[in-house]
């Protein structure tokens, strides 16, 4: 029996060796996991792979997810006292994300516009969070104008993102023909479930049911191949899909 308890703590040292090189840690983990294969084996576990692990991460979500049911303000407070105290662009960015999360997009446009003031006229990420907030505040034409400016300076800053922004302002603005060429140039370049999606979202609210029956198809044979993880992470926008074929079905 002694035997058999240590060579289950050789076969868990080995798989956190393995874990070691394939994530890139330090050598040294090596040694210790194989010098002291019991207490090697639980410091590893304890240092490097729980706080990389599903587990792990799926705690942090849960425990966020309750802080913000528990007292929903608390980041927008933290966000207003933050720059209250040092008023960076940073922090400004900060306030502003946390007012489009607080259902204020127009207050949200307002701190992002002023963040684009002097030396952060160009930079992306601030002009991709203002993006996000004129949508949500009903302005489209001037996010999409945002959208084609981030692509005209930097192409390949979040390229898929900017790509289904920009369809979407252009949708909500109108121009039913340019969204429908942009959603097909993300289809080609990115092909990813959630391109797929979301001009399949497009498509059930327009109409499109040829388009849309292919689209479906494909949605289909990826989500079939799922396990719960990926279905849980890609939960909000199934739910966005089922309200869409809901809307679609009652219009007949």
């Amino acid at each position: 029996m002694p035997f058999a308890g240590l060579g289950l703590h050789l076969l868990v040292a080995v798989f956190f060796a393995v874990h070691a090189l394939r994530s890139g840690q330090n050598m040294y983990w090596l040694i210790i996991l194989f010098s002291f294969p019991l207490l090697g084996s639980v410091v590893y576990f304890l240092v490097v792979y729980l706080p990389n692990s599903r587990l792990e991460r799926g705690a942090r979500k849960a425990v966020a997810r309750a802080a913000r049911v528990l007292d929903p303000g608390r980041e927008l407070r933290e966000a207003r006292a933050a720059l209250d105290d040092t008023p960076t662009a940073q922090n400004q960015m900060r306030l502003a994300a946390a007012l489009l999360e607080a259902g204020q997009p127009d207050e949200a446009v307002s701190q992002y516009q002023a963040c684009l003031k002097g030396p952060f006229a160009n930079d992306p990420e601030i002009r991709f969070g203002a993006t996000r907030a004129l949508l949500a505040a009903g302005h489209a034409a001037g996010a999409a104008g945002h959208l084609q400016f981030i692509r005209g300076v930097q192409a390949d800053y979040r390229a898929e993102a900017v790509a289904l922004l920009l369809a979407d302002a252009l949708s909500t603005a109108g121009r039913s023909q340019e969204a429908r060429a942009e959603y097909e140039s993300a289809i080609q370049r990115f092909g990813s479930f959630e391109t797929k999606a979301e001009y399949l979202i497009w498509a059930l609210a327009c109409g499109e049911r040829e388009l849309a029956g292919r689209l479906q198809q494909e949605v289909q044979r990826a989500t079939q191949r799922w396990n719960r993880h990926t279905r849980e992470l890609n939960q909000p926008l199934l739910a966005r899909l089922d309200a869409a074929y809901s809307v679609a079905r009652g219009r007949g």
